[in-house]
């Protein structure tokens, strides 16, 4: 709901694309500062599940704090971006904790598949959602803030669900990619791991105690006698092919953060009550469209790679831009009608589910693949998230202040020829991150599990978790 509150600050309540843009770059900032320690909390944490319930109700309360506080002209500033910054922070959790809780349930081995079926409900999900929320806001235009009541209606159907997880559905050294199998999966009725190698020996009783030992002169963390020994965040940071990767999704975040925001507000501002509307439908065709590229990238990525997929994906956005660029050229000299234009603009979201789908789901799997092995995988996924945090937050107030100060057309171009430089680096200088293993077992057996079988509970090495 995050770039549905800003059509909501700046239409309901007439902030300036800079106020706006001011709140959410402070929402990425904590978000950005909180991402990794969040990441490494989900490594040595076997309260996984109820760290992302927390995180989740705590988002929900702040999303409605949001629309119930703010007030018009954004006059009460300082209080909305402390809400931000405590937003920012709790968000941190969410996407090592839902990634962590499925690779403890499924291994490595299965991410593809699962990560894929992950990302095509999330998007399905917040696809019903923004629709239902954007016919809330036609109907009670202008004062809108009702819409966000859909909020805790989703919230509570997050609670339910994970609550359904054992503590025995999760492998908690899987979890942090110590082993490439799950305790929970290696059943010949739930997954086929015939043709994968036997992981390091990295078994026995999770650390949930944090080591501190960042790595100095040491390769791994001390650990209990017998337990697995993780990699050292030292070690983590000095792979070159993580940096490389780090800096793509910086960069990505960078170019493509503020255009999804940009174009729902040029539509918004431009059409009134029909603009909140369309506005919203930028969402619903852009997540409708990441369905179908996290299923296209589960059904592939295993069986010819990432990199190929993931070009595609970080190509889009030059040329979403230049489209974009070249229908406001056209609108403002008003060569076709204005509704018409604004309809192709409209349409321009699919290329961002193309690509913003590509990406949200290949990203967790090329940090799957890099973090394998380390039992870092949580504070991996937390480093490349942070990075697209502080890409997204410096995008989104750049963006917005270039809409303000030079126009929307501007904006778009100037985005379009940043988004080059993730492609090219991605091109040059990153490998082929998809092991052979993982590659011949994606062709081999073509199905993967995606859950525990109806009836059925797993035996936890660890005892009863809670």
């Amino acid at each position: 709901m995050i770039n549905m509150q800003n059509a909501y600050l700046i239409t309901s309540k007439y902030y300036t694309e800079k106020q706006a843009g001011l709140m959410f770059f402070v929402f990425g900032m904590s978000q950005f500062l909180a991402q990794t320690p969040a990441g490494y909390l989900m490594d040595y944490s076997d309260k996984k599940v109820m760290l992302l319930a927390i995180a989740a109700t705590g988002t929900t309360v702040l999303t409605l704090a949001t629309a119930l506080f703010a007030q018009d002209y954004g006059s009460n500033l300082g209080f909305m971006i402390f809400i931000k910054i405590l937003q920012g922070a709790i968000t941190a959790l969410i996407p090592p904790g839902l990634n962590s809780i499925t690779q403890g349930i499924v291994g490595s081995v299965g991410m593809t598949r699962q990560v894929s079926m992950n990302e095509q409900m999330n998007h399905l999900g917040t696809a019903i959602i923004v629709l239902c929320g954007s016919l809330l806001a036609f109907t009670l235009y202008p004062d809108i803030g009702m819409l966000f009541i859909v909020s805790p209606i989703a919230c509570a159907g997050v609670i339910y669900f994970l609550m359904q997880i054992q503590p025995g559905d999760i492998d908690h050294n899987a979890a942090r990619g110590l082993k490439a199998t799950s305790k929970s999966t290696t059943r010949t009725d739930s997954f086929d791991s015939s043709n994968i190698k036997p992981s390091p020996t990295k078994d026995g009783p999770i650390q949930i105690k944090p080591s501190f030992n960042l790595g100095f002169g040491s390769e791994s963390t001390n650990s209990l006698s017998g337990s697995p020994k993780a990699d050292t965040p030292l070690s983590i940071l000095r792979d070159p092919t993580l940096v490389i990767f780090v800096i793509i999704c910086f960069t990505f975040h960078l170019s493509n953060g503020t255009v999804l925001p940009l174009v729902m507000q040029n539509l918004a501002i431009a059409n009134g009550k029909a603009g909140i509307l369309m506005s919203g439908f930028c969402i619903i065709i852009a997540q409708a469209f990441m369905v179908m590229s996290a299923k296209i990238c589960g059904t592939y990525s295993g069986i010819y790679g990432r990199k190929g997929l993931f070009l595609i994906g970080l190509l889009s956005v030059p040329l979403r831009c230049a489209i974009l660029t070249v229908l406001l050229k056209i609108k403002a000299n008003q060569y076709y009608g204005g509704s018409m234009i604004d309809y192709i603009v409209l349409s321009t979201q699919i290329l961002d589910g193309v690509g913003a789908g590509i990406f949200g789901t290949m990203y967790v799997l090329v940090t799957s693949d890099i973090s394998g092995g380390t039992g870092r995988f949580s504070l991996t996924l937390g480093l490349t998230t942070s990075a697209m945090s502080i890409g997204g937050t410096v995008s989104g107030y750049l963006g917005q202040a270039i809409a303000q100060d030079m126009g929307y057309q501007q904006a778009f171009m100037i985005l379009g020829v940043m988004s080059l430089v993730p492609a090219v680096l991605y091109f040059f200088f990153m490998p082929e991150t998809l092991s052979d293993e993982e590659s011949g077992e994606t062709r081999s057996s073509g199905e993967a599990m995606t859950g525990i079988t109806e009836g059925e509970e797993s035996e936890s090495p660890y005892g009863q978790l809670a």
